[in-house]
């Protein structure tokens, strides 16, 4: 079955090859151009289509029946899969994508409640996180990150306000930050990022629906546009239980 060829990707964009071509896929599966159960194109085509090498094209495959988007028929070739297993919910990607992106490919609806929404003068800390002096305006971000309504983590987020104009004038309760980076021309390409486990201080796990001392993963991310500006710092303070990270490693 044909289905329309997604761009070709580049030797130039920061993420290898492989997985570019795993998250064009992914993208086509999120979006419903390739509907569960659905075969798709033989290798060779899709080599063509991606412009990428047989064995980065399998790299990809395997990278997305890893995280059950695919699966394999021997001898007949690669599958969408029917439905997107229940313990996926809690696995992000080692990939970078917003959290609205992240819902969206698992097939789920994200949403926000804002805690704060703001611009104010840039702190001796953020204002050395984010490469400016301080004082100058930042656009400070808080809110409840939301799968099915269900509480997931809390996200704390500054942005240069002289990078994305506007963005005060957004809703985010359902708004993506990412996305409207992204409209400003100041979207995110690569981050560094920490991960560590913490407990559940009062404030948080009020806002959270938890008690208190319970665990968390807190990410703790720098985000740098193409230009290598830091266009955003957060931190991220996830439920323990209701959170797994998948990454990879490469030799």
């Amino acid at each position: 079955m044909s289905t329309p060829a997604p761009p070709p990707i580049t030797a130039d964009y920061p993420d290898p090859l492989w997985i570019q071509a795993a998250d064009l896929i992914r993208e086509e599966v999120a979006s419903g151009v390739l509907k569960p159960g659905m075969r798709l194109p033989p290798e060779r085509r899709l080599c063509e289509q991606l412009s990428v090498s047989r064995v980065t094209l399998r790299k990809a495959l395997k990278a997305l029946v890893d995280e059950r988007v695919l699966s394999p028929s021997h001898g007949r070739g690669w599958y969408v899969a029917h439905e997107p297993d229940k313990e996926q919910v809690k696995e992000w990607p080692g990939s970078l994508e917003s959290f609205s992106e992240t819902a969206a490919r698992m097939g789920l609806t994200a949403t926000s409640r804002v805690v704060a929404a703001t611009t104010r003068p840039a702190s001796l800390d953020v204002a050395e996180a984010l490469g400016i002096a301080p004082g100058l305006a930042v656009f400070h971000l808080e809110r409840v990150r939301m799968l099915g309504g269900v509480p997931v983590a809390l996200d704390v987020a500054d942005v240069p306000a002289a990078l994305a104009p506007g963005l005060l004038d957004v809703d985010f309760t359902t708004a993506s930050l990412y996305a409207e980076l992204d409209r400003r021309g100041a979207g995110p390409v690569r981050s560094d990022a920490t991960i560590e486990a913490s407990e559940s201080d009062v404030a948080i796990a009020a806002q959270l629906d938890l008690e208190p001392g319970k665990p968390m993963l807190v990410l703790r991310q720098h985000a740098f546009d193409r230009d290598d500006r830091t266009v955003l710092v957060s931190t991220v303070d996830y439920v323990g239980e209701r959170y797994r990270l998948r990454t990879g490693f490469l030799r």
